[in-house]
């Protein structure tokens, strides 16, 4: 007799606990329902409302607590009557926030109900369903936290409001309080600041568009993203459309309506203003700060910023740029021993152009990304100081000889000759790092990238070897400082700490640090990055104007330069270039290094020289650069090269004989010349 098969599906255990957590949150929900609905009646019999919180600057401060900028909130708050706001931006306002504004007595039950099941579903607290009330409420008298008890407290106030003031006031109350970006609060500011006219002549089009800001004041700002802004404008008509205040005619002829927002007025100068704007959006699109505390809750943001060194960025870029010139430069740096921002400039003017363009995603390394591409093929074994490649015009093969790469080295320029890694650094030559990259495999250096910091968009090609995929110099900065600090990876920070009027501490960072390569294999590529300043090498022009240890990159390409460099303290990148993608000439390719150099000397000049430390497994060899052998006793220029531990060559030069009374000596790696070096670094 066959078995009978039960294909009824099965309970599986391990669901019994999130359907036991669903069910104990449901119980707590319908709790917090029913304490919050008995509260409301009790208050609006009984209930008192508080005072009303004063609005208050919030700080931006620098590491050492000096502000650096203010968040001017509730300056810009220009109450009037509800006669005096169009009604257009009302209708707009409640179809978008509250569509049975008029129905409720503060607490929408059925929304309620509504965002309880969404949460209950996802187990979280994130479905608002705040009516009107509630959040004025909530701007009035409490923070701005996402928890049940804030959400208790907003509808026992939102009761009292309601069994105090009728409807029209409420709504008067709200259009006065609310928050609509740069410092706005209350329609007829807002009206002001977005179209120059008063709140009470605003147009069907102008009224969606301000009634839509509010739900993310920056994100939906004209000013800073005007296609978002034209998006949310439109849900706000089809809002109305959707309630019957206007009609579908009138919905699409107020859709192709373009209101004309004017221009933003000038700013007074900031200190470190690109930076400050980077700490606000960190704050709320990374942390979760709502826009209106970080605006106007007296918060205290401490910041990773070094004000010396902000005021020597800005000079150095000042100084390293042309006086009458569309030319930009964009400059970061990192410490690398924890990964704090300490100086960041966006731009040669903010006051003429926000943008920043550290981020910028849009640019060519150029050279400077070849260090990828070399600490990939020294980790992997199949590439040395020692290696050796012919420099001379090269075609190369991949994809199974289906395709073909001819790069070429800057002014068709080669040695005609074998060269080793030390030089090919030094003199940027191109076709050594396309050998390179061949030789360990593209994909082993986008792993590299990655493995630094680089989030950019990387394809598997030779032509990665050339810096040829758009990369930020914030990405650059933070890449390089992980050969800086020993092989330790810290992702880039800007915010220390945030602190509320009271004195809570709302975020606090705990920075840790990620072995992401060898010590080893960082402290030998830096060894070979230093080559860039010696003779012959592209930065060699700027080696008097450092006096301690550094090391870097150079890059170029038709429309940017590139320097990105490092001592044990600071990771520095520096871009140049102008924002339209205009070629730069020769002598502003040349402008990046010394903006670099003159940076990183004034930022570190109340500091004592540090050498990169040597860790274990490093081996130090004389070898002979026309071979990349030992050298031999009679070999006329010998240099002092680091090496990984077991790479090193073992065979010795034979091709020279020993001189009388010959001693191995190198410039810039002899004892001497290392003598010389560090009176160079010491000022002497």
């Amino acid at each position: 007799m066959d078995k009978h098969t039960d294909n009824r599906p099965q309970k599986k255990g391990f669901l019994a606990p999130a359907a036991s957590m669903r069910k104990k949150l449901a119980w707590f929900i319908l709790f917090c329902l029913l304490l919050s609905t008995g509260g409301a009646l009790v208050l609006q019999w009984f209930g008192t409302l508080p005072a009303a919180a004063v609005p208050q600057s919030t700080q931006i401060m620098d590491a050492a607590g000096v502000p650096i900028s203010v968040m001017q909130g509730g300056v810009n708050r220009q109450p009037v009557a509800l006669r005096d706001i169009s009604p257009w931006l009302s209708k707009a306002t409640l179809a978008v926030e509250d569509r049975r504004f008029y129905d409720h007595r503060g607490v929408d039950a059925r929304g309620l109900i509504r965002a309880a099941w969404v949460d209950l579903r996802h187990l979280s607290k994130k479905e608002g369903a705040s009516t009107l009330t509630q959040q004025l409420a909530r701007n009035l008298y409490l923070t701005h936290e996402r928890t049940w008890t804030r959400k208790m407290k907003e509808a026992w106030y939102a009761a009292r409001l309601e069994n105090t003031y009728s409807k029209n006031e409420i709504l008067q109350m709200y259009l006065n309080q609310i928050y609509y970006g740069h410092g706005a609060y209350g329609a007829e500011a807002a009206a002001r600041l977005y179209f120059g006219k008063p709140a009470k002549e605003l147009s069907l089009a102008e009224s969606a568009l301000l009634a839509g800001i509010p739900k993310g004041p920056r994100y939906y700002s004209p000013h800073l993203h005007a296609a978002q802004s034209e998006a949310r404008r439109n849900k706000v008509l089809q809002a109305m459309r959707e309630t019957g205040v206007i009609t579908a005619e009138q919905a699409a002829k107020a859709m192709r309506d373009k209101p004309a927002v004017i221009p933003l007025p000038d700013e007074p100068d900031r200190v470190a203003p690109y930076f400050s704007d980077y700490v606000r959006k960190v704050a709320v699109e990374r942390l979760g700060i709502d826009e209106r505390l970080l605006a106007d809750g007296g918060l205290i943001i401490t910041t990773t910023l070094d004000s010396k060194m902000q005021k020597a960025a800005e000079t150095a870029v000042k100084n390293g740029l042309p006086g009458e010139s569309n030319l930009q430069a964009a400059l970061v740096a990192v410490d690398p021993r924890n990964g704090y921002i300490k100086a960041m400039v966006g731009g040669r003017s903010y006051k003429h152009n926000q943008f920043n363009r550290v981020f910028a995603t849009t640019r060519q390394p150029g050279s400077s990304f070849k260090p990828f591409v070399y600490a990939a093929a020294l980790d992997q074994r199949v590439l040395t100081p020692a290696t050796r490649f012919r420099s001379e015009p090269t075609i190369f093969y991949y994809d199974n000889y289906r395709e073909i790469y001819r790069p070429s080295n800057f002014n068709d320029r080669y040695f005609h000759s074998e060269i080793g890694l030390r030089q090919a650094i030094a003199s940027s030559d191109n076709i050594y790092a396309v050998n390179a990259v061949m030789q360990v495999g593209p994909e082993e250096v986008v792993k590299m990238a990655r493995k630094l910091g680089i989030t950019s968009q990387l394809k598997a090609v030779p032509s990665l070897a050339l810096g040829t995929y758009p990369v930020s110099p914030f990405e650059m900065a933070s890449a390089f400082s992980v050969f800086a600090s020993g092989g330790r990876k810290y992702e880039p920070l800007a915010i220390l700490r945030i602190e509320d009027r009271a004195g809570r501490i709302l975020y606090e960072a705990h920075p840790r640090g990620e072995q992401v390569i060898s010590p080893a294999l960082a402290y030998v590529t830096t060894r070979l990055l230093e080559s860039v300043f010696d003779r012959g090498g592209t930065a060699h022009r700027v080696a008097q104007l450092l006096k301690r240890p550094a090391a870097g990159k150079s890059g170029t390409t038709n429309t940017d330069a590139w320097f990105v460099g490092y001592t044990p303290e600071l990771s520095t990148a520096v871009w140049v270039g102008y924002d339209r993608g205009r070629a730069v000439t020769s002598g502003e390719a040349h402008r990046a290094a010394p903006i670099f150099a003159n940076f990183t000397e004034t930022a570190l000049q109340d500091r004592y020289p540090a050498a990169f430390p040597i860790p274990p497994d490093v081996v130090s060899v004389h070898i002979d650069p026309e071979n990349g052998l030992l050298a031999g006793p009679g070999c006329p220029n010998p240099v002092l090269e680091s090496f990984l531990a077991g790479t090193e060559p073992t065979e010795s030069c034979s091709l020279h004989k020993t001189p009388e009374n010959a001693a191995p000596t190198e410039p810039g790696h002899g004892i001497g010349s290392w003598l010389k070096r560090l009176r160079h670094w010491w000022g002497g």
